[in-house]
């Protein structure tokens, strides 16, 4: 009979376990079907050079009628070095340099026009841009 109960509360401790990963999940972990639809239409209405972009546009979340998206630039950040990260053979490239400054405006159109269709869509307002610190330290940049 020992044995039957310890099972029985092996299975409840189980079940608990479960169900209180399922609420995590459910209320912390799943995406908001608002922000997925949001970067469903960067998908599904971006140019091929947006779409082809080596750095990932995206809604991070909404704030009402904000939508917060990530971008890789910032003040903090030295543009070489993010330029850099988009495109290692620029890497070291000075400024001035031509190939450089066609790659920081090809930056600034295809950030222009993830924005640009994020404003589009019904609820949204307004965008915010929040510096994306993930890609920048998983691309060697130090944000300090």
């Amino acid at each position: 009979m020992q044995h039957e109960s310890s099972l029985g509360k092996k299975t409840a401790i189980a079940l608990i376990v479960i169900l209180a990963l399922g609420a995590i999940y459910w209320f912390g972990l799943r995406t908001d079907p608002k922000v997925a639809a949001l970067n469903q239409a960067i998908q599904e209405k971006s140019s091929p050079a947006l779409r082809d972009y080596p750095y990932p546009f995206r809604v991070l979340r909404l704030e009402g009628t904000v939508a917060v998206m990530a971008t890789p630039r910032s003040a903090a950040v030295p543009v070489y070095r993010m330029i850099g990260a988009l495109y290692p053979s620029l890497a070291g490239k000075a400024p001035d340099n031509p190939d450089f400054i066609a790659a920081e405006k090809e930056l600034a159109k295809v950030q222009s026009e993830a924005k640009k269709i994020v404003l589009e869509q019904p609820g949204v307002t307004e965008v915010k841009w929040e510096l994306d610190e993930n890609w920048l330290i998983s691309h060697g940049i130090s944000l300090s």
